[in-house]
């Protein structure tokens, strides 16, 4: 299952939710600041991003400068902690499946989350009997 990660006023949250409802994709949206992030998601989101806390944490944020925080210095577990006591910090929105993750919204990174059988049908398909195919998956 796909989750995005989202808050309300995220211009960019806002246009991924409607390109995965544009393509009949199911998903699971999860606000950031409604329901806390479990260590299990924060850990899962690390592991598939390629440039770790540099693709996920707005460096340049408020709390990071108020607080001087220095990511580097801190344990996996003091990171979770100070994301989930400071969710504001993450990058949005953020979009994971089982293999990928994509933070912020490119419209055409955003086909690597397409479903493998509705890849295969828009590559093979051109024909009045594929749209049929195209539109139920």
């Amino acid at each position: 299952m796909i989750k995005v990660y989202v808050s309300p006023t995220c211009s960019s949250c806002r246009k991924v939710k409607q390109w995965f409802n544009e393509q009949h994709i199911p998903f699971e949206e999860k606000n950031i600041f409604k329901s806390e992030l479990n260590d299990s998601e924060l850990k899962e989101i690390l592991e598939k991003s390629e440039n770790g806390t540099d693709d996920i944490i707005a460096t340049k944020s408020k709390i990071m400068k108020e607080q001087n925080v220095d990511l580097d210095s801190m344990t996996i577990s003091q990171m979770i902690q100070f994301v989930r006591d400071n969710p504001s910090v993450l990058r949005r929105p953020i979009v994971v499946d089982d293999r990928h993750i994509q933070v912020g919204y490119d419209a055409d990174e955003m086909t690597t989350f397409i479903p493998r059988a509705k890849k295969f049908i828009e590559i093979n398909c051109s024909d009045d009997v594929c749209e049929t195919l195209k539109k139920s998956n």
